[in-house]
């Protein structure tokens, strides 16, 4: 009998020399499939346009029995413009190999449609790293299009159980990694870059998505590293280095005074260098919804300019401290150590209605120029203190 089942398994390898089996479970095998852009004319020259090669090994990828693998050679640069990645997926599950580098096509190389490099939408079970790097080649958008509509990188939509690592992403004409409506994303060691004076170019940006997590990467771009958004719940950033940019921001939450709601975010042991903002939550005034459960630990400032801050007043020209806006509480600043570039270290700005239950805890923030003074300004504010320099006067119980 065992004799038999060897014999047939050898035979099936000879006769099917391209599938690769990957498990054997009660019987049923699961088969292992390979895609190589080069394979589907796509040519690595850095110039030639590849959207038709790389969609072509997606489909085949996508529409596959088993588990997928769609590769993009190192020793190459692809440049691409528009390219949309769509599921859903016969295949169980897809792997991208991304040894190669990719870049965009410069601004008057692309069409009408300027909304995402390359999107990922209604795709559940992918995996992407290889080491490679994506840069949208922003240099060619800045200036001439500062105020106009500019291309993300990647951008996921509608997806699920997503792992992305050791990837380098650079420059994007707007926001580098935005994910809107997707669950279950795990993004490690991967690492963003722009110049700290290039517009709106966040690293990642979230909305409608719960379950993500962000550790052991580097972001330094000219806003948000994480711009956390409306509907987002779940969110924990671990041994990120952010700088320069705007720090780690909550919001803006309630632009169009729409119900908006974050929660359960989690920052830990991460570094803000040369930041404008550190931890921040930003709400507009007199909008509905609220955003609650939220912690910054064990935070490690550089020169940052605002390292804590809450702002429900933000987009406001003439803010009214006795206008009411969305809840915040349930706050927790604790385990902050460094320097701040300007005067005001903690700055807790709320509307009359308040910020609640906020903690702040462990905190020793000095002053950069040592002829300056660290300085703490609160209103609003309801809370505790604990060992917390600059001292911070008028929190209320």
């Amino acid at each position: 009998m065992q004799r038999g089942l060897i014999s047939c398994i050898l035979i099936l390898s000879f006769v099917s020399p391209c599938l690769c089996f990957t498990r054997l479970n009660f019987g049923l095998e699961t088969k292992e499939s390979t895609y190589n852009v080069l394979d589907y004319g796509a040519n690595g020259d850095g110039k030639s346009d590849n959207e038709n090669a790389f969609l072509s090994a997606w489909n085949d990828a996508c529409g596959t029995e088993g588990n997928a693998t769609l590769v993009i050679p190192k020793g190459n640069v692809f440049m691409l413009k528009n390219l949309q990645l769509n599921g859903p997926c016969k295949a169980n599950s897809i792997h991208i190999q991304l040894y190669g580098d990719i870049v965009a096509a410069s601004m008057d190389e692309w069409g009408n449609d300027k909304l995402h490099l390359i999107t990922i939408s209604n795709v559940t079970s992918l995996t992407i790293d290889g080491g490679g790097s994506i840069d949208g080649n922003g240099k060619t958008w800045w200036e001439a299009c500062r105020d106009c509509q500019r291309p993300s990188i990647l951008y996921f939509y509608g997806c699920k159980d997503i792992s992305v690592s050791s990837l380098n992403v650079a420059n994007s004409p707007g926001f580098h990694v935005p994910i809107n409506c997707s669950e279950n994303l795990r993004f490690s060691n991967v690492n963003i870059t722009a110049p700290g004076d290039s517009h709106n170019t966040d690293g990642f940006d979230l909305w409608n998505t719960k379950n993500v997590v962000f550790e052991d990467s580097v972001i330094s771009v000219g806003d948000d590293c994480i711009a956390i958004k409306a509907q987002c719940s779940y969110i924990n950033v671990t041994r990120l280095t952010c700088g320069p940019g705007h720090g780690i921001s909550i919001g803006s939450l309630g632009v169009d005074q729409n119900y908006e709601t974050a929660e359960e975010i989690h920052v830990k042991n991460c570094t803000f260098k040369g930041v404008t903002n550190g931890a921040r939550i930003k709400t507009w005034e007199g909008a509905p919804g609220y955003a609650r459960k939220i912690s910054f630990e064990n935070i490690i400032l550089i020169d940052a300019e605002n390292p804590i801050i809450i702002d429900q007043h933000y987009g406001t020209k003439h803010p009214n401290n006795n206008s009411v806006s969305m809840p915040v509480s349930d706050i927790t600043y604790r385990g902050f150590e460094g320097t701040c570039a300007k005067q005001k270290a903690i700055n807790l700005n709320c509307t009359i209605n308040g910020c609640y239950n906020i903690t702040l805890d462990q905190i020793n923030i000095v002053s950069s120029d040592p002829k300056k003074k660290a300085q703490a300004f609160t209103i609003n504010a309801h809370g505790k203190v604990h060992n917390v320099i600059p001292h911070v006067s008028g929190m209320l119980e």
